[in-house]
């Protein structure tokens, strides 16, 4: 295969375990704050005592410090959400809907230096086998523009209902695939071997949800199903590299550059569209969300914006799609 040496059926049917798994584990996370603590506090104390130390130490698949640091940034991340999402005063501070994106922009930049670092990299390095290439400038490159295009973070807030998701309305679906594109290139050129799992059903696993289960929440998908993966794959390291569910990559220099052009391509498309609706709306993304005028948005923000304030005569405000 092109991207993959050949997949059997039994990898084929443990990938959508993986997603399914994965999901429910989300939607568990999502169901309450006490399920969540426990998920995102109390198991990982427990792992980082008991189990990492040996199944994650030097030598092994996940015993960079890239793992270590994608584990605990990712648990940061919905820890931080959840504060955002429980504690009221925090979902109007501007200085904390500024967390989301830059625990995005750090995880996103962690994944560029590693890409870069892989460059230079060629066979078994900590227990993984590496080509590097110029996809890797290029797919680095990628992730910087991906970077530079989040936007909109002040319009961040929290869902209506005992859930209370943190909603991101002005990121859309073509940044979201953007993202994709290039954080399964990442994978495939830096952990090429752990791609098919961590980097194809890691992703179909909050892009679902973020799609077709709630909207505007990509981000908080992102972070929960990005965590138990982390933690899974610290415990079992051997799951996506020798177990017999593995698939290993093509390691096909084509290959390679492929999915890393694809992802630039996908990116500096984005970074286009948005310079020219900066320009023709005359919108500053630092302060400014982008996309209002597009209805993606208008549907994120009516589905999640919470109810105005009754006037007199019982007659609710009308919100500001209705005006």
């Amino acid at each position: 295969m092109f991207l993959f040496e050949t997949i059997p059926w039994s990898s084929t049917l443990m990938w959508f375990a993986v997603v399914a798994g994965l999901m429910i584990a989300n939607e568990v996370a999502r169901s309450n704050k006490w399920a969540a603590l426990v998920l995102f506090i109390a198991l990982p104390v427990a792992l980082t005592l008991f189990v990492w130390p040996t199944t994650a130490g030097a030598g092994s698949s996940t015993g960079t410090w890239f793992h270590w640091v994608k584990v605990y940034s990712a648990l940061a991340g919905c820890l931080g959400f959840m504060a955002i999402r429980f504690i009221p005063r925090l979902s109007k501070n501007r200085y904390a809907l500024m967390f989301p994106a830059f625990i995005l922009a750090l995880n996103i930049f962690e994944a560029v230096i590693r890409d870069f670092e892989v460059y230079g990299l060629n066979g078994m390095v900590d227990g993984v086998f590496m080509v590097g290439g110029p996809w890797n400038i290029m797919n680095g490159v990628a992730g910087l523009l991906n970077l530079v295009t989040i936007c909109g973070w002040a319009g961040i807030i929290i869902s209506r209902g005992p859930k209370k998701d943190m909603i991101w309305p002005d990121m859309l679906w073509f940044w979201i695939i953007a993202y994709d594109l290039w954080n399964f290139a990442y994978v495939y050129n830096a952990v090429g071997d752990h791609s098919f799992y961590a980097g194809a059903a890691l992703l179909v696993s909050c892009t679902i949800p973020a799609f077709f289960i709630k909207r505007g929440a990509w981000l908080q998908h992102r972070a929960q199903t990005l965590a138990f993966w982390m933690m899974f794959t610290m415990a079992f390291p051997t799951f996506v590299s020798s177990s017999s569910f593995s698939v290993q990559s093509s390691h096909d220099p084509v290959a390679l550059f492929a999915v890393s052009a694809l992802a630039l391509a996908a990116n500096i498309a984005v970074v286009v569209y948005q310079i020219y609706t900066i320009v023709k709306r005359r919108r500053n993304p630092l302060t400014d969300e982008l996309f209002t005028h597009l209805p993606a948005y208008r549907a994120v923000l009516d589905a999640n914006k919470p109810l105005e304030p009754e006037v007199a005569g019982g007659q609710p405000r009308a919100t500001a799609s209705a005006k």
